[in-house]
């Protein structure tokens, strides 16, 4: 029962997490809707007035990690105790591990708008307000941790390992945004949106060290200088200080409605964010832009907690093998683990901590054989802490006004060149409905667990999904484009 159960829950972890552009939708820059200024502040639609419905205005999926797709997980695709998993011994298994990074990162992301405002002022002055809530994540795991925890200590006897690399961050907040663009020129567009932060909860791991050595007798001797910091509904004991007995979630607080609405209202832990952009227009048929996003910062004042640990100890050399192959339970690996590490675990008086937005630098261009048809050439950069993340993506775009707007895309990111995305805008009347995927999953398997079968992508190396309603009003074309794609408006 536990392998079925674990197989699935790796299947999901591939589902949730497969490796994505991370928190920017490269189908969206080209076409003619309200949420490209999220990319760049000084794109704008055609429509004069453009109003986000609460929550179903903009709903953004985000997920990424950039070491395991749904292919790593089985050979036969069948979902059963016989079945065969990436943690069978074997060239499956091997090839794996082999392909690892020395970083392997899990980052899922989430957006929903609450609302959105769009307007213009007199001829070409477009005014944005939006109000949106935001959760990412980043774990990045050094390949060595995680050959060690399916493969066993035997490649690693007498080693230290370096897992300096280790970090972990979460963060959900709330983004109120307020944006400007104007034509500085005939041929020069400059964008600004300012952004108010409110954060709600967040996890940050500071790694200043971090070694394991395997010992011959298969023990781990472990050294570490690592502190967490917490910001959030969590309880730590003992509360004057010392090491660490537990940490439990603090549920009391969600026990009323009142509870859940002073969590969220929280306003005590302050941030600050701007984005930057401009687009200038080479020729009648050319045009270029280029954008600094997610510059900004929240400082974390509220519910802390801070767990450091800065000394040696050895602990039991159980790994997930062990589970996998029934020789001890899971819950007895978790617990021998933290019965080991807590006593290393000190409580200190938690002072305010900050964490920063994920950096993105794009730049792109346009070219326009015909008026409602272009085809783009757009890169998107993000730096988060000491990673980098390169996306590369070609595009194919018909935008007629903002009644129809469809793009086809091709993206080489993470070391991946099969991603094809698409999207399609369509309006009717004041409404504006559209949808993208970044990915179009074109090879599926079947999976099969008892008398159920499930069609499933194969290896779907990016996911990332976005649609909504807009309400639109007002769309008459006056003359050629500044916008890349999109023709000016009075």
């Amino acid at each position: 029962m536990f392998r079925k159960n674990f197989i699935i829950l790796m299947l999901l972890l591939a589902v949730i997490t497969s490796d994505a552009l991370a928190q920017f939708n490269q189908v969206l820059y080209f076409m003619n809707l309200p949420q490209r200024t999220s990319l760049n502040p000084a794109l704008r639609p055609t429509s004069r007035f453009n109003v986000g419905l609460p929550v179903v205005s903009d709903i953004s999926i985000f997920l990424d990690n950039n070491f395991l797709n749904f292919s790593d997980l089985f050979l036969n695709g069948v979902i059963s105790d016989s079945t065969f998993s990436f943690l069978e011994p074997g060239d499956h298994l091997n090839a794996f591990l082999e392909g690892l990074n020395n970083k392997n990162s899990v980052e899922p992301q989430a957006a929903v708008q609450l609302f959105g405002l769009g307007f213009t002022v007199g001829k070409d002055l477009y005014i944005t307000f939006d109000l949106t809530e935001r959760f990412d994540a980043n774990i990045v795991f050094p390949g060595d941790l995680l050959k060690l925890g399916i493969n066993g200590s035997e490649g690693f006897m007498g080693q230290r390992i370096d897992l300096s690399s280790l970090r972990a961050d979460f963060k959900y907040y709330h983004e109120i945004g307020l944006g400007i663009s104007k034509n500085f020129t005939e041929r020069l567009r400059i964008g600004l949106k300012g952004k108010v932060l409110l954060g709600v909860t967040a996890g940050y791991l500071d790694n200043n060290g971090f070694g394991l050595r395997i010992n011959d007798d298969y023990t781990h001797s472990l050294d570490a200088d690592m502190t967490f910091n917490i910001s959030g509904p969590v309880n730590v004991y003992p509360v004057g200080g010392g090491p660490l007995e537990s940490l439990t979630f603090d549920d009391a607080r969600f026990d009323s409605s009142e509870g859940i609405i002073a969590f969220l209202t929280n306003a005590g832990n302050p941030g600050l964010g701007f984005d930057i952009g401009a687009e200038y227009r080479i020729s009648e048929r050319i045009s270029v832009s280029a954008a600094v996003t997610d510059l900004g910062f929240i400082r974390w004042k509220t519910d802390r907690a801070q767990l450091k640990t800065s000394s040696q100890f050895t602990f039991s050399g159980m790994t997930m093998q062990d589970v996998y192959e029934d020789n001890v339970t899971f819950n007895d690996l978790l617990s021998t683990t933290f019965d080991s590490l807590k006593s290393k675990i000190y409580i200190t008086d938690g002072a305010p901590f900050s964490t920063f937005l994920p950096v993105g630098l794009t730049v792109a261009g346009s070219y326009s054989p015909v008026k409602v048809f272009s085809v783009g050439l757009l890169s998107h950069t993000r730096f988060i802490g000491k990673q980098v993340h390169e996306a590369l993506t070609i595009s194919a775009n018909v935008n007629l006004g903002n009644a129809l707007s469809a793009t086809a895309t091709y993206t080489a990111a993470n070391q991946k060149y099969d991603n094809l995305g698409a999207g399609l805008s369509l309006r009717a009347g004041y409404l504006q409905l559209y949808t993208l995927i970044d990915n179009v999953p074109f090879n599926w398997s079947k999976a099969h667990s008892g008398e159920r079968s499930y069609s499933l992508p194969e290896s779907w190396n990016t996911v990332h999904i976005r649609l909504g309603l807009n309400l639109t009003f007002g769309n008459k074309i006056k003359e050629r484009p500044l916008t890349l794609t999109q023709p000016d408006v009075d």
